[in-house]
């Protein structure tokens, strides 16, 4: 089997109410809550059932005062880092800082005066709270799309550059950049543009990817190809659905680098005309009932025997199909043939004595 690595670049480290990114911390999976911020009560709800999935990062929108307040209430109730998406008003900020935020996200430029951005940075210095500039191609500055001739990767680094600047001359550093656009070539361009100009930890996604079916294919494929690159120290999945679809995708896409173990690893084969047990059936429930289960194991459902204990001998535990039948074999060596319709139930008890 071969064992692909890659070559991370190195970046800063900054530490998210626990949670670190960047340096040769693990690259963490982020989501945001699609609630209304202000229902403390609804955002608690989804922000556990998120971290049941995975996810390790959790940001909400914090669209006025009253979105501000409740933040105190929700970090209150979850065991996660909380961060506020803010835009506009400084005020905000400063508010969410007050009430126990861990990571504020903002653009400096869109806030005001100078002034209103010493007191945002000043107070998240204080506090030891990182701030993450995240730039969206759909809102680069006017001067820089007439400058470069409409929105370029470089002119989305430029605009990123030029907020962080603003953070740099209040002597904060404390920063994470993100670049967000919804088209995969483009955002691959500007990940490797950015990771040559800054040593900030990365937050990468692909923005307005579409929906879970759609969208997680998007993702993936940008995704990964920048971090097969070596950029990126934190990931968001962005799905129009529930974000906890948003976690099982990142955690499939970090998996299938190498880059993350989260718990089984499951693969199956596509079935052919030699398949005579329904193996569609079988691999969907076998991938169900494995994906709660906290083993670093590869877990291998196979139609027939051409694909069965031989191509996925690699795995740790498997089914390989027969005629109405199956085999359960581990390590490729097999170990006993079942009816169908045990199969499932037996491979279970398989990986629980694993």
């Amino acid at each position: 089997m071969i064992d692909m690595k890659y070559t991370r670049r190195k970046t800063r480290e900054i530490n998210i109410g626990g949670v670190k990114i960047g340096g040769d911390n693990p690259i963490a999976i982020q989501s945001m809550c699609n609630t209304d911020t202000r229902d403390a009560a609804a955002t608690v709800e989804q922000i556990k059932r998120l971290e049941k999935a995975g996810c390790e990062i959790i940001r909400v929108a914090v669209p006025d005062m009253q979105a501000a307040e409740a933040v105190r209430d929700i970090k209150r109730s979850i065991d996660i880092p909380l961060v506020a998406d803010i835009h506009f008003d400084y005020r905000l900020a400063l508010k969410c800082i007050d009430n126990g935020i861990d990571k504020i996200r903002i653009n400096p430029g869109n806030i005001g005066s100078a002034d209103r951005v010493k007191q945002v940075a000043d107070m998240a210095k204080k506090n030891h709270i990182p701030i993450r500039v995240g730039v969206n191609s759909g809102s680069l500055e006017k001067q820089l799309v007439e400058k470069y001739g409409g929105v370029t990767p470089e002119g989305l680094v430029e605009s990123a550059l030029s907020h962080v600047k603003l953070l740099e001359q209040n002597d904060f550093y404390d920063t994470a950049i993100s670049i967000k656009a919804s088209n995969v070539p483009f955002s691959i361009e500007v990940y490797r543009l950015l990771s040559e100009t800054v040593d900030y930890p990365l937050h990468v996604g692909i923005t307005e990817a579409g929906t879970v079916w759609g969208g997680t294919i998007k993702s993936a494929v940008g995704i990964g190809a920048i971090l097969s690159m070596g950029i990126g120290d934190t990931i968001r999945v962005s799905l129009t659905g529930d974000p906890v679809e948003e976690i099982y995708a990142a955690k499939e896409i970090l998996k299938s680098l190498g880059l993350r173990k989260f718990g089984v690893e499951f693969i199956s084969c596509p079935t052919c005309g030699r398949t005579s047990i329904d193996l569609i059936k079988i691999a969907n429930e076998v991938e169900d009932r494995v994906k709660n289960i906290d083993k670093n194991i590869k877990v291998a459902v196979m139609g027939c025997a051409v694909n069965g204990p031989g191509e996925a001998r690699e795995a740790d535990i498997g089914i390989a199909g027969g005629h109405g039948e199956g085999l359960i074999f581990k390590k490729g060596e097999i170990l006993r043939k079942v009816p169908e319709d045990r199969l499932v139930e037996e491979l279970i008890k398989e990986i629980d004595r694993l």
